[in-house]
């Protein structure tokens, strides 16, 4: 490891211990920085309306910790809008922010549309599938973003269980993500969960970043922030436990997929001669081909769109 992280490792790697709240609350006054959080969500009615009460309860009602909270629903079919709305979030859906601009799937696609509809100074993003869920993922990572000034992204680190096996539930991160950032970007290999989707970030620099808009966002995210703000910009907090659904092993492929060709662009910005993968499943006749697009458009910085300009003036 280069010396350069081992010092990163002791002076930007925290516990949420390390700030009590009544520290960041004091912070969040003195600067009058203002919090908003962003949970994206694709038919998750079983986990987000529990996520969106524990905030709203634990860091809007009983200390004012948190200014808003957004659900950006991308088109689920079940009742995630309706679920999130009863638990006191402003639901707002991906086709209906910036409707000049077509949509696509992705996740990476949300969170870039979410910044115009929120005002927050800081801008925490939740994944929507959290079980079990803690309060300390938003203060943990939102706390260094308001007391200490050269801090401008905040990533959560903490164990991932994969059934009864801990720490096994990072699989995409462990065989594609780890070994890029070891390789290619060693500056990034202090980060425990380069890929989670729980961090926070200060608007300045999010609108500044382009977002790939499938799953190569988180590190498409990390990596170009590390070259515009340097690596002392960034930080990690231990927030202990995450628990959430799994995906299956072919859409950990397609997503490995995504994460590479996110890379990729980021080492050579070049073209691929074939930006697709092959999977296979059993059929009647054997094994039958699967082919699927990979993730390769990227939307702008946000401060090169008109209509988020016109905002900020406004």
């Amino acid at each position: 490891m280069l010396e350069e992280v081992e010092r990163w490792l002791s002076t930007r790697s925290w516990s949420v211990t390390d700030r009590p709240l009544h520290r960041i609350l004091a912070a969040k006054q003195r600067t009058g920085q203002s919090v908003s959080v962003v949970l994206p969500a694709l038919n998750e009615e079983e986990t987000v309306g529990d996520i969106v009460a524990i905030i709203r309860h634990d860091l809007m009602q009983q200390v004012p910790l948190v200014d808003e909270i957004v659900v950006v629903d991308s088109g689920s079919t079940d009742r995630t809008s309706e679920v999130a709305a009863a638990a006191g979030a402003r639901v707002v859906h991906r086709d209906d922010i910036l409707p000049r601009i077509p949509t696509v799937p992705g996740k990476g696609e949300v969170l870039w549309r979410s910044l115009l509809v929120t005002s927050g100074d800081i801008v925490c993003f939740i994944d929507a599938d959290l079980k079990e869920f803690s309060s300390d993922f938003v203060s943990g990572i939102v706390g260094p973003l308001l007391t200490d000034p050269e801090v401008d992204l905040v990533k959560a680190m903490y164990d991932r269980p994969l059934g009864a096996a801990a720490g096994q539930g990072g699989r995409v991160t462990e065989l594609m993500a780890r070994p890029l950032l070891n390789m290619h970007w060693p500056q990034l290999a202090g980060f425990v969960q380069p890929l989670g989707g729980e961090y926070a970030a200060r608007r300045s620099l999010l609108e500044q970043l382009p977002f790939p808009v499938g799953y190569g966002v988180e590190l498409g995210m990390l990596v170009d922030a590390l070259h515009l703000v340097g690596l002392d910009a960034l930080a990690q907090v231990d927030v202990g436990v995450r628990k959430h659904r799994h995906q299956d092993g072919q859409a950990l492929g397609r997503m490995s997929a995504a994460i590479y060709r996110t890379a990729q662009l980021r080492l050579a910005r070049g073209h691929l001669i074939r930006p697709s993968l092959t999977q296979f499943e059993r059929g009647e006749d054997g094994f039958e081909p699967r082919t699927f697009s990979v993730d390769t458009e990227e939307r702008p910085p946000m401060a090169e769109i008109a209509e988020y300009a016109s905002r900020k003036v406004a």
